[in-house]
């Protein structure tokens, strides 16, 4: 059992990763690969509602999502993409990244190389990081005007997809202690937090949800 408490501080965090952007029409939607396949869900109807002319799913494997995407994230996502309809002269494959900032860079490099010109990109992550990615891409390509998005749903209801809320909370966690001590390490632009939201966080840690957690001085991103 979850104590209120920390039900109530996960919410805080929950709400507070996601940037309420509101969608328009963009270059590209760029889909950040993990083990959720609804990124690419996302990103697909993103297309269908014509916000976006072309998709670039980017994404190698991680611990998290090696047994549900042997082939790499991105291959995955397209895959996806091509069963849902999307034409595969529609969508880019970037299959190399491994973090958020090489999410970026070799994104940017694909674009680059494809002779697309990119004046604003749609980012589609998993909800609990749309501020990460946003922060993160505005730092390494701040030619470009993004735009968060991810599949809409309640704190409640990403963990229900989950089946595991004490994974949920130590990931809210982690994003946020990375929205706090990249900055200073040239990843992403520095993202003002609230009160709440920081006396959330720091609860949160002393709870013991630390696992999603970086060391000090380690430069995983």
């Amino acid at each position: 059992m979850i104590a209120e408490q920390v039900q109530a501080d996960a919410r805080l965090l929950w709400d507070y990763h996601q940037m309420g952007h509101a969608l328009r029409p963009c270059s590209v939607a760029i889909g950040l690969g993990s083990h959720d396949l609804g990124v690419a869900d996302t990103a697909v109807e993103l297309f269908k509602r014509g916000l976006v002319p072309l998709l670039l799913f980017t994404g190698a494997t991680s611990p998290t999502s090696r047994g549900r995407m042997p082939r790499g994230e991105a291959v995955h996502y397209r895959e996806r993409a091509l069963e849902l309809g999307v034409p595969s002269s529609a969508v880019l494959v970037e299959p190399n990244a491994r973090n958020t900032g090489e999410n970026i860079r070799f994104s940017r490099q694909v674009l680059e190389d494809a002779d697309v010109t990119v004046s604003s990109a749609l980012l589609v992550s998993k909800p609990y990081e749309e501020r990460r990615a946003y922060a993160t891409a505005c730092k390494l390509w701040p030619a470009v005007e993004f735009v968060s998005a991810s599949t809409p749903m309640t704190f409640e209801q990403y963990v229900e997809s989950i089946q595991d809320v004490r994974l949920v909370i130590d990931m809210l966690v982690g994003a946020l202690q990375r929205l706090l001590i990249y900055p200073a390490q040239g990843f992403m632009i520095s993202q003002s937090v609230p009160p709440d939201v920081m006396d959330a966080y720091e609860r949160l840690c002393r709870e013991g949800f630390t696992s999603r957690l970086i060391a000090a001085g380690s430069s995983a991103r």
